[in-house]
């Protein structure tokens, strides 16, 4: 079993910059893709970005691409997300994920074994 738990939510006006962490626990000897997601009140979850284990390979939205840098530490069995130039669109509560394997975009949410329970990100005018 390997635990996530999100850190760095919060409320932000719009232009502005969070960074969110995740801690995983565990079975982390584990080799896996890490990702976030994201889902607003009312809407299915989408993909934010990924990682590959490596760290070598990273993915992104359409929607988040240019503004978000998704990063991993493997030595503290973190990954990150930081944010940039958010938008009203942006909030929502956010979850990170791990993928059993070392590669792989793993763009959807049935491709991850493993959830946090999520970090609220509230962008304002």
């Amino acid at each position: 079993q390997v635990q996530l738990v999100e850190s760095g939510g919060g409320l932000v006006q719009a232009g502005g910059s969070l960074r969110l962490s995740c801690a995983a626990s565990g079975r982390t000897f584990g080799i896996y893709v890490m990702g976030w997601f994201r889902q607003a009140p009312g809407k299915e979850r989408e993909f934010v970005s990924s990682i590959s284990w490596s760290g070598g390979s990273t993915y992104y939205a359409d929607s988040v691409k240019g503004r978000f840098t998704i990063s991993r530490d493997n030595a503290k069995n973190t990954v990150s997300l930081q944010m940039n130039s958010l938008k009203l669109e942006d909030t929502a509560v956010y979850h990170c994920a791990a993928a059993r394997g070392p590669f792989g975009s793993r763009r959807s949410w049935y491709e991850y074994d493993y959830w946090g329970q999520g970090t609220q990100v509230t962008v304002s005018s």
